[in-house]
C-alpha cells in the first residue's frame, strides 16, 4: 500500500511542540519576534491585525479566520497598526498569562492561537526549503478541518481541562498538518518541489511509490509505470514538478532514511545498505557521502540531538 509521503516526511523530520498557546489583545499593541527555528504556525480566532517580516516589503493583512505559516526563520512583528513602536516578545513573560494565553492590555478585541514547530530530525530544509517566507491560508476551501482544531484548542487552554497540555500540543499539531494540506491545494502544481508535486496524482503516486518501499530495485520505467506514464513523458514531467530526476529523488530519500537509522538505531550499516537496495556496503558507502556529505560511520557518531535545541517554558516561544 503507498504510504502518503507528507506524513513519511514529517515522521522523519520529527517536529514536536515547543509552544501551544497564544495571545488575547486589547488596545494598541505590537510586538516584535526574533529570529526562529522550525515553523511557526499562527490563526486569528477574532479580531485582525498586521503582520511584517523582516525582508518582505509590505506587511499583510490578517482577518479572523486567517491563517500563517512563517517557515523561514526571519524576524515578524505581528500589530494593531504597523506604525506602532514593536513590544519585545520576551517582555511579555513579565505579564499576565492564562494557561499558555499572553493578556495583552486586558484582551477581549483580538484572539490570536498558535504552535511553534522545531525538528528533531536532520534535513529540516527539505521541508521548510520548499515553503515561502509567508504562507497565508485565507481561502474558505476546506478550512473545517483548521477550524475545529482552533476552536478546540481555544477551549482546552481557556478552560484548563485536566490532560489540557497534551491536548494543546497535538491540536497544534494537527494545525500544522491541516495548514499544509491547504497550502498544497491552493498552490499545487504552481510551485516546484516535492511538497508540490504531491498535487499531481501521478506524481503522488510514484513519489508514494518510493516511499512504501525504498529498497526495491527502482528504475525509471518502473516508477513510470507506477504513475501511469510513458518513460521519456514521466521523466520530463517528475523534473519539473519536483525539481530533480526521479532516480535522484529516490537515491536523496534512501539517504535521509540511512541518516536516520545512523542516528537513531543500532543496526550496522550493511544492514542499512541491504535494507535500501544496495548489494555491497562500499556501493551504499559511496552514494551517502555523495548525497549527505561524509562517510556512513562518520555521520552515524554525531549526537542523535544534533539538531534541537533544550525545551523552552510555556510562553517563551509561541
Amino acid at each position: 500500500m503507498p504510504m502518503d509521503p507528507l506524513s513519511d516526511v514529517l515522521s522523519l523530520l520529527k517536529p514536536h511542540t515547543y509552544v501551544a498557546g497564544g495571545f488575547d489583545l486589547g488596545g494598541d499593541w505590537s510586538i516584535g519576534f526574533g529570529p526562529h527555528d522550525g515553523i511557526k504556525c499562527y490563526a486569528l480566532v477574532s479580531g485582525a491585525c498586521w503582520l511584517s517580516v523582516d525582508g518582505i516589503p509590505d506587511p499583510v493583512r490578517l482577518v479572523a479566520g486567517d491563517c500563517i505559516l512563517l517557515p523561514s526563520g526571519r524576524p515578524f512583528r505581528l500589530t494593531r497598526d504597523p506604525a506602532l513602536e514593536p513590544t519585545p516578545f520576551l517582555a511579555l513573560r513579565a505579564g499576565e498569562w492564562r494557561r499558555g494565553v499572553a493578556i495583552v492590555n486586558g484582551g477581549g478585541e483580538t484572539m490570536i492561537l498558535g504552535g511553534h514547530f522545531v525538528f528533531a530530525g536532520a534535513h529540516a530544509e527539505m521541508l521548510l526549503d520548499a515553503m515561502p517566507p509567508i504562507v497565508h491560508l485565507r481561502e474558505d476551501n476546506d478550512r473545517i478541518g483548521l477550524r475545529w482544531a482552533l476552536e478546540r484548542l481555544r477551549q482546552e487552554l481557556v478552560e484548563a481541562l485536566p490532560g489540557g497540555d497534551l491536548v494543546a500540543r497535538h491540536l497544534a499539531q494537527m494545525m500544522l498538518v491541516q495548514a499544509l494540506r491547504l497550502h498544497l491545494a491552493e498552490v499545487g502544481g504552481r510551485n516546484v518541489g516535492w511538497l508540490f508535486a504531491l498535487a499531481d496524482p501521478r506524481m503522488a503516486a510514484a513519489i508514494g511509490a518510493v516511499h512504501a518501499a525504498p529498497g526495491a530495485r527502482w528504475t525509471l520505467q518502473a516508477l513510470a509505470s507506477r504513475a501511469g506514464m510513458s518513460r521519456s513523458t514521466f521523466a520530463q514531467t517528475f523534473k519539473a514538478s519536483v525539481g530533480t530526476s526521479p532516480m535522484d529523488y529516490v537515491t536523496r530519500w534512501r539517504m535521509l532514511l540511512a541518516g536516520d537509522r545512523l542516528t537513531n538505531g543500532s543496526d550496522p550499516i550493511s544492514v542499512i545498505a541491504l535494507a535500501l537496495g544496495y548489494e555491497s556496503e562500499s556501493a551504499f558507502s559511496t552514494a551517502f557521502k555523495r548525497v549527505m556529505g561524509c562517510a556512513p560511520r562518520r555521520y552515524g557518531r554525531r549526537p542523535a540531538n544534533a539538531n534541537t535545541r533544550p525545551a523552552q517554558t510555556p510562553g517563551s516561544s509561541v
